[in-house]
């Protein structure tokens, strides 16, 4: 087999590879002899077919499966004699014309293709000394203990039928027809529909037009929708719905005890309490974790500069872009309604996208020189949770994962980032502030930029 570079530009490389028709030959001979005892030819005993007729009925089939071999194997091992890493899958390419082909399969011409892929870039992994975290974190008060307690007791509220009319916090069943423009507007319509005066579940200024209504009302309520509204379609756009008023209830009183937690099927409201503590805790660690993991990430990012492969980028800008595209198209925005344009967004998504390779490639050789690997059991518990994402369909998402390695490499990968951050932290410093729920809580300007 003869291999020659034809291209070597950067990460970028091109190999020729040729394999001789002798050697092509002898791989022939070989598998031939390998299944002779395991044809049945008419007229010869098993076993006891020449091979001249192995090689006449068998031969151009059993050429193009050792063709196909070549193909999967070849350039792997001659990519790793060359210590060399592909960014992704080598493209191979090969002659088009099917006479050409046709002498390769008949054993009559050298099996020539060449591949083509892009090298990881090789860097010095620099030391973490220097990078310092600032761990924001949240003292959880009785108060907030308290406040989450009282919505869990509101939502298992209850409530008794009144003549009267409604006021805050009443509850108000009712149809409601909404028109923008004088149409009619998908999820503006509902039967039978709850609301609570005063929870501000509905548009701003719905309920207080409502304070007031009776059962057997009809009623005309004109709001203008936020400007900031979800569904760009309706944003700050005047609305008006003819509203017809069902039932009035008002609510029973609210206690904070025992009885209240065994409704919920808790022993105690003591347990109540531990529980919603133990939520908040989670949630605040998990806002936490993020920012650690936000401020990690950043430092690294500016350590490092080197060359990227471009079809990692090119891939990962496009996950990025489609993930874009899908949300813009649910919320029935515009790069514009974002003021911004497709040219704008698209470089930034550029960026965003080298950064993600660039730090995807800098934790994973950190991973690599310190030892992190995935156990088969955390790969196992990452597949478990995610079929129970999938209630009533759980043997078939588990025969996808069990049968595409894709997929699996797909819930490795953040399970390996997270280690890797978790060696990271342990290296580096790391101290605590104290800071408000709101403070912790508030959203970073990009939350796409991390690594994964």
């Amino acid at each position: 087999m003869q291999v020659r570079e034809t291209k070597a530009e950067g990460l970028k490389r091109e190999i020729e590879i040729v394999v001789p028709a002798s050697d092509l030959e002898a791989r022939l001979q070989t598998r031939l002899y390998e299944i002779k005892d395991q044809v049945k030819l008419k007229g010869f005993r098993p076993g006891k077919v020449p091979m001249s007729h192995m090689r006449k009925s068998y031969g151009r089939s059993v050429m193009a499966e050792i063709v196909n071999q070549i193909i999967n194997e070849t350039p792997r091992s001659v990519i790793a004699e060359r210590n060399e890493r592909s960014a992704m899958q080598p493209e191979i390419q090969m002659t088009e014309d099917e006479g050409e082909a046709e002498k390769v399969l008949r054993g009559e011409s050298d099996f020539r293709f060449t591949v083509a892929y892009e090298t990881l870039p090789s860097f010095d992994l620099k030391e973490t000394d220097g990078i310092k975290i600032e761990r924001p974190v949240v003292e959880i008060g009785d108060d907030e203990v308290e406040d989450q307690v009282k919505r869990i007791a509101e939502s298992a509220r209850t409530y008794q039928p009144k003549d009267g009319a409604a006021e805050n916090g009443d509850r108000v069943t009712m149809d409601f027809v909404g028109k923008v423009d004088g149409e009619a507007f998908q999820g503006g319509s509902a039967e039978d529909s709850n609301l609570v005066l005063g929870s501000g579940q509905f548009i701003p200024g719905f309920e207080d037009q409502l304070v007031g209504v009776k059962a057997g009302d009809e009623k005309t309520v004109n709001v203008k929708f936020p400007e900031d509204y979800g569904a760009a379609h309706l944003a700050g756009k005047d609305a008006e719905f003819a509203v017809t008023v069902k039932a009035v209830a008002a609510p029973d009183a609210m206690e904070l005890d025992d009885e209240l937690a065994k409704k919920l099927g808790l022993e105690s409201i003591a347990r109540l309490r531990e529980i919603v503590r133990g939520q908040i805790e989670s949630q605040f660690g998990q806002a936490t974790r993020q920012k650690v993991k936000r401020q990690l990430l950043d430092q690294l990012d500016a350590e490092y500069s080197f060359e990227l492969p471009e079809k990692l980028v090119e891939a990962e800008f496009n996950n990025i872009w489609n993930q874009v595209s899908r949300e813009l198209e649910q919320s029935g925005k515009s790069f514009e309604d974002e003021d911004t344009t497709e040219e704008k967004a698209r470089a930034e998504y550029r960026k965003l996208a080298e950064r993600r390779v660039r730090l995807g490639l800098v934790l994973s050789e950190i991973g690599e020189k310190a030892g992190v690997t995935v156990s088969d059991e955390e790969l196992q518990r990452a597949v478990i949770d995610q079929v129970r994402q999938y209630p009533g369909q759980e043997q078939q998402v588990y025969d996808y994962f069990r049968k595409t390695p894709e997929a699996i490499q797909s819930l490795r990968a953040p399970i390996y980032e997270e280690k890797v951050v978790d060696h990271l932290l342990s290296t580096v410093a790391v101290t605590d502030k104290t800071v408000s729920k709101d403070e912790l809580m508030k959203d970073d300007e990009d939350e796409l930029s991390s690594a994964a």
